[in-house]
C-alpha cells in the first residue's frame, strides 16, 4: 500500500488539522485520541512517510526506529502510566483494525485495560 499523504495523521502533521500535543520531537508527534478509550489515550505517531509498523520496520533507518520508540517510552514516563502499567497497540492492515493508513502506536492507561482481544 502507498502512502496517502492526505491521511489525517498527515495533516495533523503538516498543521493542517489541529491536535491536543503532548510530546514533539525530531522523530515523532504524541496527540490526544479523540475518540479516547481509556482514561489515558495517545497516539505516538513518527514523523516519516510510513504506512504500518511493517513498513516503518523494513524501511526507517536505524535513527528514525530508535527515536520513535525513545519518544513512545517518554510518552508513557511522562504520562505517569509506566508505574500502574499500559497497553502499547499498534493496528497494522484491515484485519488488524487499523484506521489511518499511517503508523501509529495508542498508549492507553489510567485504569484497568480489559482484555486483549474480544469476540
Amino acid at each position: 500500500m502507498a502512502y496517502d499523504d492526505n491521511n489525517v495523521f498527515a495533516k495533523i502533521l503538516r498543521g493542517d488539522i489541529p491536535a491536543k500535543k503532548v510530546y514533539e520531537d525530531d522523530f515523532a508527534l504524541a496527540f490526544h485520541d479523540i475518540g479516547a478509550k481509556a482514561p489515558v489515550h495517545v497516539l505516538v505517531i513518527p514523523k516519516g512517510k510510513y504506512v504500518s509498523i511493517a513498513d516503518f520496520g523494513a524501511t526507517a533507518s536505524e535513527k528514525e526506529i530508535a527515536g520513535f520508540y525513545r519518544a513512545v517510552s517518554k510518552v508513557a514516563n511522562d504520562l505517569g502510566l509506566v508505574k500502574e502499567g499500559f497497553r502499547s497497540i499498534a493496528n497494522t492492515g484491515i484485519n488488524g483494525g487499523q484506521e489511518v493508513p499511517h503508523f501509529h502506536v495508542h498508549l492507553l492507561g489510567g485504569k484497568k485495560i480489559g482484555p486483549m482481544v474480544s469476540d
